[in-house]
């Protein structure tokens, strides 16, 4: 007995399927080359650790930021968990 044949219909999901990782993966590129300009101009200021110590709200308005940023897609998952968990380590508890 023969192996069986793949179906037309599995090879085109399999194309689609690879179609949508390379569209995926070109994007991803595309954004790293523009992260650098997601944050606005007194976030990056915030952001620079220049040896001053940033007030807790500061660091809060900085994460409702990074959220605001992660829901309107205009950073990628693993770069908003990076950026939350730096951001939080930044805070101190008394």
């Amino acid at each position: 007995m023969g192996a069986q044949r793949t179906s037309f219909e599995k090879l085109q999901r399999d194309r689609a399927k690879k179609a949508k990782a390379a569209n995926k993966r070109e994007k991803r590129q595309g954004r790293a080359e523009d992260d650098e300009t997601l944050l606005a101009p007194d976030t990056e200021a915030l952001l620079a650790d220049d040896g001053h110590e940033l007030t807790a709200g500061e660091l809060l308005a900085l994460v409702e930021e990074l959220h605001r940023q992660y829901e309107a897609k205009e950073i990628e998952f693993d770069d908003f968990e990076e950026r939350k968990i730096e951001l939080l380590e930044r805070l101190t508890v008394e």
